[in-house]
């Protein structure tokens, strides 16, 4: 492993690991918001990695990813548990759903706005390329994870948010795809086409900087 390898590894895994994992907290935060308190009862409600490990997503994945060739690391925790029928009387539990799976992306989307302005402000006025390399990263991965989680895809994020738009005649489609959501993902990766779905990926990590960049640069 190149020394190049081992900075990047050294850099990124902070960010992922925090990312994976707060992403996780927040679908479990806000399905207690609702009234369901499955999630913090387990004690999932914690940003310590070690309750949300997933032996193939948190570890193997990654490692995997590390020893081959390229800069790309990605992985997942285990899925935070919750029970819509626990929701208050007044929450309808599609939209309750709809919620608490929206939570995830938008913790994402939350941590890369910090990221940019962090990446920005230590740009612009105590410039450290360590520094820099790790709030990138912060912002890119979230930016991914938080993209990838809203492809319409059972059982990603984004079909769930999509069936609480959706008329409830749509909710049967995505409960009979749901147990082939692994192989679509599959083929997805294999065609090459999930690499298409994400290029839009890179404009919004640009779009994201822009704003912190232009403020910070007034000063």
């Amino acid at each position: 492993m190149t020394p190049e390898k081992i900075y990047f590894i050294a850099i990124a895994a902070v960010p992922v690991l925090f990312t994976i994992v707060f992403h996780e907290v927040a679908h479990g935060w806000m399905a207690w918001k609702l009234g369901d308190s499955t999630a913090k009862d387990m004690g999932r409600l914690t940003l310590n990695p070690v309750p949300h490990i997933d032996p193939v997503g948190t570890i193997i994945v990654p490692i995997i990813m590390m020893i081959m060739p390229g800069n790309f690391l990605f992985g997942w925790a285990k899925p935070v548990p919750f029970n819509p029928y626990n929701f208050y009387n007044h929450i309808n539990m599609r939209k309750g759903t709809m919620w608490v799976a929206a939570a995830g992306p938008l913790s994402n989307l939350l941590l890369a706005i910090i990221s940019a302005f962090l990446f920005a402000a230590t740009q612009r006025f105590f410039p450290n390329q360590t520094l820099l390399t790790f709030f990138y990263f912060a912002l890119f991965f979230n930016v991914l994870l938080g993209f990838f989680n809203m492809l319409p895809i059972p059982p990603l994020d984004g079909s769930k948010v999509l069936m609480g738009i959706l008329p409830r005649e749509y909710d049967r489609f995505f409960m009979n795809i749901e147990r082939y959501g692994f192989f679509i993902l599959i083929f997805l990766i294999a065609t090459g086409v999930l690499r298409l779905l994400l290029m839009p990926i890179n404009y919004i990590v640009e779009i994201l900087l822009f704003v912190p960049q232009f403020i910070f640069s007034m000063f």
